[in-house]
């Protein structure tokens, strides 16, 4: 039984790492705890709660989520401290050792929390525990919060059957499964009548959905493009394999779908890429995104791309640059190659040294920079339908177009009712630190 009375006037703080997914779920926890009356803790407060959702795709993921830990409980020394996610899934033991964490969590587990917490302040348990070996990454936990950003995170599907050579994925978070539709339109219409105006889709491998329940990502797609009150849906993440004709020319003529993807390509080396155990070649990642430029010639796409793996030699790496260099795409998404126990990767005898990794990476994000500067010179001098974020008093405000191209409003011309609110503006020039086009409003 649940003593909610004990949850009454406490604070709590969170921390998110990683994908858009992790967001998603961080916000159901927030949108859980607040409906039994916790509250977030205001800048210098005191929590009595700490989440950590932690990520684990790069050995470098990891020390981050460390640091992250170590500092909530330096901050917030009296908190009751809960670990949860893919780093809390794949290294429990490690995680539960830290001095100062009270609770892990695997990544299925998370509907434990609020028993644990019940559990605590209600004295009925004394010191730490844990749930050290945490294995239910079977069942699925359905997740669609905003907690404090103006877009929805919809968790459309979870897990992952590819097992890539390089990615411990799969064993963090289970086999692709997924909800209904109709349970996932619900819950869309659900944000529509809180107020929301944007969906992101998230997931693990989104384009996966439907092994669970026999239906199609293209259905999804179709049957959320008919809830009323919803303007936008954003794709967090497809694999190109999975990214069919059908959806795209969907997505071209949908009311609500944005022409805006994001697609992991990680190697433009063909030889690489069978390295991976990718499901794809450069050629087929290439025709999506010339299928898609030909049908949505604005969109904004952005690739993931991985360097420095194993078995990645020059000749190759100078195979993705020259790619990728040739591609009509917006923006990389630029991580180095990580060692992960127990991934078949290990086996390549190939090895690149991390000062290679480095400068491969600075040359691959000199080039992300060039290509979005580009992308957004484009616009310059259009109109353009943006949705605004809350700002803080005396701040800019911001927001995106549709194809994600960020907008900066100056502070003299935001107002508060702008908050969630679709404007007509008119794109100016690139802002002081080249991250966003000014912008004037049009109809405001």
């Amino acid at each position: 039984m649940i003593d909610t009375s004990a949850f009454q006037g406490k604070k709590a703080v969170y921390a998110t790492l990683g994908c858009k997914l992790n967001f998603s779920e961080t916000s159901t926890f927030g949108k859980m705890l607040e409906e039994l009356g916790v509250v977030t803790a205001g800048k210098g407060e005191q929590a009595d709660i700490c989440i950590v959702n932690t990520c684990s795709v790069t050995a470098v993921a990891d020390h981050k989520c460390r640091q992250v830990i170590h500092r909530l409980i330096r901050q917030h020394p009296q908190a009751f401290v809960v670990v949860t996610g893919c780093y809390a899934q794949l290294e429990a033991d490690e995680v539960a050792s830290i001095e100062g964490v009270d609770l892990v969590l695997g990544s299925n587990e998370k509907a434990c929390l609020v028993q644990f917490l019940s559990d605590a302040w209600a004295g009925k348990v004394e010191g730490k525990f844990f749930r050290q070996k945490t294995k239910d990454i079977t069942t699925f936990a359905p997740s669609c919060s905003r907690g404090n950003r103006t877009r929805y995170f919809l968790k459309v599907q979870d897990g992952c059957d590819y097992f890539c050579t390089y990615c411990t994925i799969p064993y963090a978070r289970g086999f692709s499964r997924n909800p209904s539709i109709a349970s996932l339109v619900e819950q869309a219409r659900q944000a529509a009548r809180e107020g929301g105006k944007e969906i992101v889709l998230t997931g693990v491998n989104i384009g996966d959905f439907g092994k669970t329940t026999g239906e199609r990502f293209t259905d999804l797609v179709k049957a959320l493009d008919q809830v009323e009150g919803i303007s936008r849906y954003r794709i967090s993440s497809l694999e190109p394999d999975l990214l069919s004709d059908e959806l795209i020319d969907y997505c071209a003529a949908s009311r609500a779908f944005m022409p805006h993807f994001h697609i992991p390509l990680q190697s433009g080396s063909d030889e690489v890429l069978k390295l991976m155990h990718r499901h794809y070649d450069r050629q087929l990642f290439a025709d999506k995104i010339m299928a898609i430029k030909h049908a949505m010639p604005d969109a904004f796409i952005g690739v993931d791309v991985m360097v420095g793996c194993r078995g990645e030699t020059p000749h190759c790496f100078d195979e993705t640059y020259s790619f990728l260099e040739a591609l009509p795409v917006s923006q990389l998404h630029v991580f180095p190659y990580s060692e992960r126990p127990g991934t078949s990767a290990l086996s390549i005898p190939y090895v690149v040294s991390e000062n290679q990794k480095k400068l491969r990476s600075k040359r691959l994000l000199d080039l992300s920079a060039a290509k979005t500067e580009e992308f957004y010179a484009e616009h310059i001098g259009k109109e353009a339908e943006v949705l605004f974020e809350k700002a803080t008093r005396g701040r800019a405000m911001h927001g995106f177009t549709n194809n994600y191209v960020r907008v900066e409003l100056n502070a003299a011309d935001a107002k508060p009712e702008f908050d969630n609110q679709l404007m007509t503006v008119r794109l100016g020039d690139f802002n002081h630190d080249h991250t966003a086009l000014k912008a004037t409003i049009v109809n405001g």
